[in-house]
């Protein structure tokens, strides 16, 4: 897979840009805030249907514009898909699939398969549980698209949920009575429903990541150190939770929940489920996350990127890479490690400040970005 062209109408700093792509390495150089990132969060938009560095669509709208507008040609198996999806804050989005709308924006989700490792994946070691949930997530929904409809579904069933505790939370609060709870089983029924799914699916995407992210990690730091993940359930007693099937998974989770709810009640909000999960991460014998050293922090977001681009290849689905202002990060020794674990990759996007950071196994179609335009240069 390759992506053949990117078009942007007002989507960040570019009033309207096109760009050839070839296969390879093809490498974007420019001075900071030239909108080197802003084509790969493009790309990354239109692989995930999220940017990966704001949480909301608005800052991806260029100022004074109504929406932004994300065009792109997809050559998988010689043959070319054209995706493009409409951006617009307040509104519904749009897409387009081979020039014909689809009905929700998450059916184009696995026209575009796509790895990106990015500065801000310092978070995955560092950052909330959030973050690593979301690596999950996205990584889920990567191979195997029906789990961005399993997500929807777990999502509107814990926002009602949510809001029917809420409301009793604020009366009670407020003096009065706790008001009508009943229906808060029908939502237990729907939230282990979901939740076992989405359970079950990162259950098995932590199983098979677990020897290609001690792998990755031994490959880029050179076997200094041995990494390890787990999933971690808030909801069990020592955070670990046996791969079942999905009805034995739904089953402990209905069971959790009725020995929380009195707690969710008191508090006003649900204490159980994948939404409160997290994936810990270790070196050696302890945590990584205020153990890791600033350099040791940054193999393992390298290796869990790395990982998920090694477990969707070996799955036959080949993703473009991008690795948006990463080698400026990197001592030497970790980038040509990099760049020796993916210089086959099918296309390589690179972005940089300064292209002698680029190690020259990765040095491809060179691009200049400055002024709102994108220029091939070799």
């Amino acid at each position: 897979m390759y992506v053949r062209q990117l078009e942007l109408v007002d989507f960040r700093n570019y009033p309207r840009v096109a760009v050839d792509l070839e296969q390879g390495p093809c490498v974007f150089v420019g001075r900071n805030g030239q909108g080197k990132t802003n084509l790969v969060e493009a790309l990354g938009y239109v692989a995930t249907l999220g940017s990966h560095r704001v949480a909301t669509d608005a800052p991806l709208v260029r100022v004074g514009a109504q929406r932004a507008v994300v065009r792109t040609a997809v050559v998988q198996d010689a043959r070319e898909l054209l995706i493009e999806l409409s951006i617009e804050p307040g509104k519904a989005n749009k897409a387009r699939l081979g020039r014909s709308p689809v009905t929700r924006m998450r059916d184009v989700l696995g026209a575009l398969r796509m790895v990106l490792f990015a500065p801000e994946d310092l978070a995955l070691v560092r950052g909330d549980p959030s973050e690593r949930r979301r690596y999950l997530d996205e990584l889920l929904t990567l191979r195997q698209p029906r789990f961005a409809g399993v997500r929807a579904d777990y999502d509107r069933v814990l926002k009602q949920r949510n809001a029917l505790l809420r409301t009793s939370y604020l009366a009670k609060r407020g003096g009065g009575s706790r008001g009508d709870l009943s229906t808060l089983d029908v939502w237990d029924v729907h939230l282990a429903k979901y939740g076992a799914e989405l359970l079950a699916g990162r259950l098995e995407l932590v199983a098979a990541l677990v020897p290609l992210v001690a792998k990755a990690y031994d490959a880029v730091s050179a076997g200094r150190g041995s990494a390890q993940l787990s999933y971690s359930a808030s909801w069990t007693d020592d955070g670990s939770v046996a791969p079942l099937s999905v009805q034995n998974l739904e089953e402990r989770l209905r069971e959790a929940l009725q020995a929380s709810r009195a707690s969710e009640v008191e508090r006003g909000t649900t204490l159980v489920g994948p939404h409160r999960d997290d994936l810990t991460l270790t070196l050696g014998d302890v945590p990584a996350k205020g153990y890791a050293s600033h350099g040791e922090s940054w193999s393992y977001a390298l290796a869990l990127r790395l990982a998920a681009y090694d477990l969707l290849r070996s799955e036959g689905i080949e993703p473009v890479l991008a690795l948006d202002d990463v080698f400026a990060e990197l001592d030497a020794g970790r980038r040509e490690r990099l760049a020796e674990l993916v210089s086959d990759s099918s296309q390589t996007l690179v972005t940089c400040a300064v292209e002698a950071d680029v190690p020259a196994a990765l040095r491809g179609t060179r691009y200049e970005v400055g002024n709102g335009e994108v220029r091939r240069v070799g």
